[in-house]
């Protein structure tokens, strides 16, 4: 090779950059949220008194809930695509939404209700609840999953399990919509179990398509 190509090809190489794993994931994510939100429009749909729930605090505090955990998840899996990364100093992060679930609680206590604790807490919704958000998220998992792809992450299993979190966190936001159940303490039992079951998907998953 002459000693100019050579040069050309070396610039060249220097001046291609790597898309940032945001970016990308950003993009992923962004491209399966509309096949999620098809999901829920089709099977689900937003709830027929949606007007009246804005009323209720509760209501609105699902919402702050679910998107609290999308967000803190999206930060620490950020920060666990690259190779040295651990979750040392960054799991705090994911104590956020659990604040806030637990701060709604404690309200709620303090309410007077005619309803007992345990058919708030039970609710009228589990089953569909159990089987939405898993199926909701799972155009989100694979955007996740496809976005962090683009990093290098020392614990493929990890990562994918926070993957999990991000997507289900998105997906509980769309349910939300839908569910009658407003009690934090139907949130915290139900969206929890729901919430579990796709971040062991995203653990399982991961650790083999986030190996590199």
């Amino acid at each position: 090779m002459e000693t100019e190509q050579l040069i050309r090809t070396l610039a060249a190489d220097n001046a291609h950059r790597a898309r940032p794993v945001g970016f990308v994931l950003a993009l992923a994510l962004l491209a399966t949220v509309p096949v999620s939100v098809a999901m829920f429009l089709a099977g689900l749909g937003v709830r027929p008194d949606v007007m009246t729930a804005m009323h209720n605090p509760f209501f609105g505090l699902k919402f702050v809930e679910t998107l609290a955990l999308a967000i803190s998840a999206i930060v620490v899996s950020l920060h666990l695509s690259r190779p040295e990364a651990s979750l040392k100093g960054w799991g705090w992060l994911l104590l956020i939404p659990v604040a806030i679930l637990a701060a709604g609680i404690a309200s709620e206590m303090m309410m007077p209700h005619e309803v007992p604790m345990m058919t708030r807490l039970i609710g009228s919704n589990s089953r569909v609840c159990l089987t939405s958000i898993p199926l909701i998220s799972l155009p989100l998992l694979a955007g996740a999953l496809i976005g962090l792809r683009h990093g290098a992450p020392a614990r493929p299993a990890v990562a994918g399990a926070i993957a999990g979190l991000v997507s289900a966190g998105l997906a509980a936001t769309l349910y939300a919509a839908h569910c009658s159940d407003d009690s934090p303490l139907f949130v915290v039992t139900w969206y929890t179990i729901a919430t579990a079951l796709v971040t062991a998907v995203g653990a399982l998953v991961g650790s083999k398509v986030l190996r590199f």
